[in-house]
């Protein structure tokens, strides 16, 4: 993946699925939900991104698909997944793992047990054990507590893993709750057919978080990536010398990008995208001095220098463009820019240049896109918008024309 603006013509989604059922206000916050969306309409909203992006030439493939296929492969890669992904769910007890490896591996069907994994498992789901005795916490719950918890996050394909150039990054999540979600990514990036000869350039069980939201392929030479919430500066080190390593690799070039570690700016994807050869989303609340760090590769392995400038400078020059283009969420209003901003208004899916999809909810953002003559795909978001992410969020690119 070598731009984040080149004819996009395959991409890796999740469906909504049952995992949204089982937030409670209870886990919100653990989950990482300010509300809870009302899974038909979420539903709905989704298909109609998906149908979008059919209808502009995407192909689209989805998560639990592949993931599926790779299950149906191999009986002993199966047996590997679940009982891996039990032990990443915090099943200690032996009692336990058996009787959740039992009821899962009575899935036949692939996908319904790939699902499955996705939307949780609760205590009376399970088969009773009549050969064991019950248990104190077994006498201590009730048939309603969950075992297993639900991955509500995983309709944003972006954060687990991502494209980098020729390769891939498989991601350590920032968050407990979503670091069980690359799990997914790792199988199908290391047993599927299509991908698993793919390079990787970050691993999962690295000590430092990093999520695909922070990262952006300007071109063939250069990445950004956001020092963010999520995105610690340690992970891009790393990440850049795995890259500088591969003699292959043709990115010599990452622009490491400081943005406020709130919520509202949780990657640099919600407040910084591209959208066309010299045209980018921005939110204002970024503008002014920034820290940009440039991260080069060097005979010994990498040198790491303060880019001076401005936002505009810096990406002109990485972009070889006279000049670029920073269209504000909000049109630079600052209370209009702090609403849509918080329904992913700076979150684009560029799947052409010049060619958006942007949530219809941002009508003020949509409109000033349009006068700077770009063609914007709206889709409905009431639902889809309350998990905090974006078109670009739910959407993993897995292949792009060349620039």
């Amino acid at each position: 993946m070598t731009s984040e603006i080149q004819p996009l013509r395959r991409v890796l989604l999740h469906r909504p699925g049952r995992e949204l059922l089982n937030l409670t206000p209870n886990t919100l916050e653990e989950l990482l939900f300010d509300d809870i969306p009302y899974l038909k309409v979420a539903e709905e909203e989704h298909d109609t991104f998906a149908r979008i992006l059919r209808d502009n030439g995407v192909e689209v493939v989805y998560l639990e698909d592949l993931v599926a296929q790779v299950l149906d492969s191999d009986a002993i890669i199966r047996q590997q997944f679940l009982q891996q992904f039990i032990a990443e769910a915090g099943i200690n007890a032996v009692k336990y793992r058996e009787l959740i490896y039992n009821y899962l591996d009575g899935i036949t069907d692939s996908k319904q047990l790939v699902l499955k994994t996705m939307e949780g498992i609760y205590l009376h789901e399970l088969p009773a054990d009549t050969h064991c005795q019950r248990s104190l916490v077994d006498m201590v719950s009730g048939q309603s507590r969950i075992v297993v918890k639900p991955m509500p996050n995983l309709y944003f394909t972006r954060d687990p893993f991502e494209s980098i150039g020729t390769g891939v990054g498989i991601n350590k999540m920032y968050s407990v709750t979503r670091c069980r979600e690359t799990i997914y990514g790792d199988y199908i990036f290391k047993y599927h057919p299509n991908y698993r000869n793919t390079v990787h350039y970050y691993d999962r069980h690295n000590p430092f978080h990093i999520e695909g939201g922070d990262v952006l392929n300007l071109n063939q030479h250069t990445l950004a990536i956001g020092i963010s919430q999520r995105t610690e500066p340690d992970a891009i080190e790393l990440l850049a010398r795995n890259i500088f390593d591969n003699a292959d690799a043709l990115i010599d070039t990452i622009l490491a990008v400081r943005i406020p570690e709130t919520r509202a700016f949780m990657h640099l994807d919600t407040v910084f995208t591209q959208i066309d050869y010299d045209k980018f989303t921005v939110h204002p609340g970024i503008l002014g001095p920034m820290q940009v760090f440039q991260l080069t590769r060097h005979a010994n392995g990498l040198t790491i220098e303060p880019h001076e400038g401005t936002l505009e400078e810096i990406l002109a020059d990485v972009l070889g463009v006279p000049r670029v283009t920073l269209i504000k969420c909000g049109g630079g209003d600052h209370i209009t820019a702090e609403r849509e901003q918080w329904n992913d208004g700076s979150n684009t899916l560029c799947i052409a240049p010049g060619k958006v999809v942007v949530y219809e909810r941002n009508n003020v953002t949509n409109a000033i896109l349009r006068d700077h003559g770009l063609t914007v795909l709206e889709i409905p978001s009431s639902e889809l918008s309350r998990g905090r992410g974006g078109p670009r969020c739910m959407s993993m690119p897995l292949w792009r024309d060349d620039a």
